[in-house]
């Protein structure tokens, strides 16, 4: 019985752990592994293939082969019953029944081994109460893993999403840079067409004027040469007919044709069309191209703030779509950052706010970002509108209330990073609104806050130009 029991053990394990199956799945090839086996083998591997045979798999997560599963399930459950109800463990030196448990040794003793040299003076328990305080103990110390294990496994649910997410990610950001590139393209395309047009327009001009040119010295041509045949034809007259026509043929070598001229006005103006092309196109490029000093971050963005594909509008929605646990993510706050920061320098940016009843710009620490769950006590600077109502703050506590004579539509932030300064100004009057003064000594990076799902925050684009030196 021993033997058969150990031969169907032996078609019960894993290839890879050589354990008896925990979760089996089912390959392709008919090779079978425990799930996490399998996953981690796949870790370290190109491509899915089976352990065994290395046969490619087409399938991520293969199916659970069920059968092998209750099979395995079964065969565990009867192998803990025969250990623990079976057979009766007899004392090794007594051979008797063993009832009570040494607490000096830690070992299980029979009732003649209590009265032994070798257990002399030990303290002694029921096996049976000694057996369930131990269970009772092991519980406890198992709990914690258990919790461990959950918490291991929701990380890996989460890594699982975040993968999903990620692929999908890489789809929608590779079509937004094929569509702008489709936009650059037609530009370009547009702008061949124009440029060859120009130069077929230049050249029938050309070569109609040429043509017409040429025409009018054709003419001037036949004349002549009637005139130069005329004229030979008097020369080898008779001399009474030579000097009766003597006077009429001197007229005739008289011309008042002008010399033809063809001057480089007639040609192609090769140098307008190709000087300075590629200049001269990046320049007209500029008329559909627009900077924008900041780009916000998606990765930072509350779920419920959606973003415009070129990352610089941002409207906040009664919904959120499923997104992966992120830690970059702000969850509290209706918020997002730009994606770069500043630890040096100026720099200035603008941010249309319209009709919003709830919003909030400046610049936030990174370590404020950080432990957000401490920004209400540093990190933050900013200015914010509520309830109809200006104000300025370090943090995301109450805002000091702020005057001001008009409504803005536009904030200008300007950060002085070296001389330890963050400024907002209303552009459209060109107004000075607050200025906070602080010793930056980390980087720090726009932010921003929409809280009305009415209207968005938009920033504001500027145009380029060049300037020749």
């Amino acid at each position: 019985m021993a033997s058969s029991t150990s031969l169907l053990e032996d078609y019960l394990q894993c290839p890879v752990c050589r354990d008896v199956f925990r979760d089996p799945v089912l390959l392709m090839c008919s090779h079978s592994f425990c799930r996490l086996c399998l996953e981690q083998f796949w870790q370290h591997t190109e491509s899915p293939t089976c352990p065994l045979c290395r046969t490619s798999s087409s399938v991520n997560r293969p199916p659970c082969n069920l059968a092998l599963k209750n099979l395995c399930e079964a065969f565990v459950q009867e192998s803990n019953q025969t250990a623990s109800g079976g057979v009766e463990i007899l004392c090794a030196l007594h051979n008797k029944k063993l009832t009570h448990y040494c607490l000096e040794d830690k070992q299980p003793v029979c009732a003649e081994c209590q009265t032994s040299k070798i257990h002399d003076k030990h303290c002694f328990k029921l096996l049976d109460e000694v057996a369930e305080d131990l269970k009772l103990d092991l519980k406890r110390k198992l709990a914690p893993l258990k919790e461990r294990l959950k918490l291991f496994r929701n990380a890996k649910h989460t890594c699982f999403e975040t993968e999903h997410y990620i692929k999908s990610q890489a789809h929608c950001t590779e079509s937004l840079i094929r569509r702008e590139f489709e936009k650059i393209h037609q530009f370009l395309w547009d702008e061949e067409a124009s440029r060859v047009s120009a130069l077929r327009e230049e050249e029938k001009q050309r070569a109609n004027a040429a043509m017409i040119k040429m025409s009018q010295i054709s003419r001037d041509v036949l004349d002549l040469s009637d005139k130069i045949t005329a004229i030979e034809e008097a020369i080898e007259s008779n001399s009474i007919s030579f000097l009766q026509n003597h006077e009429a043929t001197v007229r005739k070598t008289e011309c008042d044709l002008k010399d033809p001229e063809i001057s480089s006005a007639s040609l192609i103006d090769v140098a307008k069309h190709l000087g300075n092309l590629k200049f001269r196109v990046w320049d007209r490029m500029l008329s559909i191209i627009k900077y924008t000093p900041v780009i916000l971050d998606p990765n930072t963005a509350h779920p419920c703030l959606h973003l415009t594909d070129n990352l610089t509008r941002m409207e906040l929605h009664n919904s959120s779509p499923e997104h992966p646990v992120n830690p970059l993510r702000f969850n509290d706050y209706s918020s997002v950052l730009g994606s770069e920061g500043f630890d040096s320098g100026k720099h200035c940016w603008d941010i249309e706010v319209g009709n919003s009843s709830a919003w909030a710009v400046g610049v936030i620490s990174e370590s404020a970002y950080k432990h957000r769950e401490i920004l209400s006590k540093q990190g933050l600077w900013h200015i914010g509108y509520y309830k109809g109502k200006y104000g300025q703050g370090l943090s995301d506590e109450m805002l000091t209330p702020i005057n001001l004579k008009e409504k803005l539509q536009r904030i200008r932030v300007l950060l002085d990073w070296d001389e330890g300064c963050v400024s907002f100004f209303d552009p459209v009057n060109d107004t000075h609104v607050h200025t906070f003064v602080h010793t930056f000594t980390e980087r720090v990076y726009p932010y921003f806050c929409n809280a009305c799902p009415d209207n968005a925050l938009r920033i504001v684009q500027v145009g380029l130009s060049i300037t020749e030196e």
